[in-house]
């Protein structure tokens, strides 16, 4: 299926990923960040306004809230993301080392980057001298030489706020219209006005000696303010076209005062939905998010516990949303036992009972099987006919069938019959459809049934307080076949290699049965 499943996958480890990881992990909720190592701050070496932690390294509040996060069983692995993709039941994350992770929502906490104007000097002081908030960096150079250059007419609110801290200001403005009025205002309290445009910052290391300007003037600065263009880091969500709130500085995912953004599967905070945001206010944002959605997912736990929905809901509509709510449901790997037990098989015909995306089918079509399978879902029979095309197997070789299994017949009989994981959480006779099965078993011939003997460990969701997995001897009983012509060559429990939800190997363990019909 997937490499692991989650209640919730934060992408983003910065503050406010960490802030809501940490509400997450308080609440008992299974949580997986997603950290690129990249934050924003990244290139500060002391934060400032942060209650508490004035003048620390943002590198060492970042190690400090890992440690208190996993304290709380909150899972922190290095990584990106390509894609989030909604399916019937959450969200699947697709990081870019191929790896899946399937949750019941999202948090997205991935900021954003300054893009900085392509002015020699400039990008390699950022952070340190060339910087970009009056409240995070004025009170370091108060009383020096401070310049403003300005990339949009919003950026003359800092000349204002650092006439506060200093009475040496020069304003840099070339290709920015500065109407004649703002300029008396700020020559009003001896600011600087500069309109030939900036050629370079120029100076030993991170120490700016002047800003030269192209009418060949140099300008003593000791430190620069400036503001680049956000770029949010949101690719893997474009395709989700979710609603958008645009502002001066550029568009944000628009989120309400919760988090939520427009599709109540998919979280935000911090950067990458307010550009103004700083440290203490992505923890706030990132605190409110988490707690916001715990208070979802406990809504969702009670709507699941009561069930009011799925007794109504028709088999078919139910898988067909479970598979058009994903690119894909399974991961297109043959299941290990079904794999173990065909292989002491003499291939020839077989059916598929609940086939899926087709997966199984496709293997026994190319250990040499002439291959039906059957599912009552379109999505997954369109998907398996492809899926059986880009292998290069013919319609002859491999054919898929869109059908109800209760209604479905056909005069055909076959040399197996299989069914995987037949477990719906809607309304299905699974006894009588695998009955049903054996019926198309031609004398000789086999019926073979893999099924879950147990929830994965690590799964509360798939781990339904009311459904009882059965044994292969109760499996074998509930079929209640003709013993006089049906033999038991199999009926056992078999361990197969698994991953748990934090990369570690694990096992899983499967229902196996394998009955031969005499000839």
């Amino acid at each position: 299926m997937t490499d692991s499943e989650w209640d919730v996958v934060v992408i983003g480890g910065g503050p406010a990923g960490l802030a809501a990881a940490l509400m997450l992990g308080r609440s008992r909720r299974r949580v997986l960040v997603i950290d690129a190592g990249s934050p924003r701050n990244r290139f500060a070496a002391h934060m400032h306004g942060v209650l508490g932690n004035e003048g620390v390294d943002p590198a060492d509040l970042l190690v400090r809230g890992r440690a208190e996060v996993a304290g709380y069983g909150v899972q922190v692995i290095e990584g990106s993301v390509a894609r989030v993709n909604l399916t019937g039941h959450g969200v699947r994350v697709e990081a870019t080392d191929g790896a899946t992770h399937e949750a019941r929502a999202v948090l997205v906490a991935t900021g954003l980057t300054d893009e900085l104007p392509a002015i020699p000097g400039l990008a390699q002081r950022w952070g340190t001298t060339v910087v970009h908030c009056p409240y995070c960096h004025g009170w370091e150079v108060r009383d020096r030489r401070l310049g403003v250059l300005l990339t949009s007419p919003l950026a003359i609110h800092q000349a204002e706020l650092l006439r506060q801290l200093s009475e040496q200001v020069t304003v840099f403005a070339a290709g920015i219209e500065v109407p004649e009025a703002t300029r008396h205002r700020l020559r009003a309290r001896g600011v600087r006005l500069v309109d030939s445009p900036v050629t370079e910052i120029a100076g030993d290391g991170e120490a700016i000696e002047a800003v030269r300007t192209a009418d060949g003037d140099s300008h003593a600065v000791d430190a620069l303010f400036t503001a680049g263009r956000p770029r949010t880091h949101e690719d893997f969500l474009a395709h989700l076209e979710l609603a958008r709130t645009e502002t001066p500085f550029g568009s944000f995912l628009a989120v309400d005062q919760a988090g939520k953004t427009s599709n109540d599967r998919i979280w935000a905070a911090g950067n990458i939905t307010n550009p103004m945001a700083n440290v203490p206010m992505s923890i706030g944002a990132g605190t409110m998010a988490g707690a916001a959605l715990n208070g979802a997912l406990a809504g969702w736990d009670f709507d699941a516990a009561v069930h009011t929905d799925w007794p109504e809901v028709a088999p078919v509509d139910f898988w067909e949303e479970r598979y058009r709510g994903s690119e894909w449901v399974w991961s297109g790997r043959v299941n290990h036992s079904f794999a173990e037990v065909v292989a002491t098989l003499d291939a020839g015909t077989a059916l598929e009972f609940g086939c899926g995306e087709g997966a199984d089918a496709i293997w026994l079509a190319r250990q040499g099987w002439q291959v039906t399978g059957v599912d009552i879902s379109p999505t997954a029979i369109g998907r398996a006919t492809e899926a059986a095309r880009n292998a290069g197997l013919s319609p002859e070789g491999v054919r898929f069938v869109a059908a109800d299994l209760a209604d479905w017949s056909t005069d055909d009989a076959y040399d197996l019959v299989t069914a995987s994981f037949l477990h719906s959480p809607v309304a299905f006779e699974r006894t009588s459809a695998l009955r049903k099965a054996a019926g198309y078993v031609r004398p000789g011939g086999h019926l073979l049934v893999v099924s879950h003997a147990a929830a994965p460990p690590w799964s509360e969701r798939l781990s339904d307080h009311h459904h009882h997995f059965l044994s292969p001897a109760e499996e074998v009983e509930a079929l209640a076949l003709d013993p006089a012509e049906w033999t038991t060559e199999l009926a056992e429990v078999r361990t197969r290699p698994a991953t748990t939800p934090d990369g570690q190997p694990a096992t899983l363990d499967d229902t196996v049965i394998l009955l031969r019909r005499a000839a």
